[in-house]
């Protein structure tokens, strides 16, 4: 079975906490409140042994990922933005698969 890794990457003005497996086309995915990562932890490593690059980052605000104090900095933008910054930033793939819950939902699905 595929290793869980972590590392946190600086990706607009935040440090995010990213939990990752696998090689491959890349899916991200994203939790919904009030989770984090732990989530996706028994589809991680399944979905990277079926041959993808799998992510989950800590959204903003939660688990290893920084919480900006100001309420502004959590629209929809935010998390679509921070989902483009993460693909360049993980691995030169053109696109990506965002599979999301809950009020993650929409900008899951806007981000690649």
């Amino acid at each position: 079975m595929a290793e869980i890794t972590h590392r946190t990457i600086e990706t607009n003005g935040i440090n995010m906490h990213l939990a990752d497996a696998g090689e491959g086309p890349l899916l991200v995915l994203c939790h919904g409140f009030p989770e984090s990562w732990y989530s996706w932890r028994h589809q991680l490593p399944v979905l990277a042994d079926a041959g993808y690059h799998v992510v989950a980052p800590d959204q903003r605000g939660y688990g290893g990922t920084d919480a900006p104090p100001a309420v502004e900095d959590y629209t929809l933008f935010h998390l679509v933005a921070i989902g483009r910054s993460r693909n360049r930033q993980n691995r030169p793939m053109p696109r990506c698969c965002a599979f999301s819950m809950d009020w993650t939902g929409r900008g899951g699905a806007s981000s690649c």
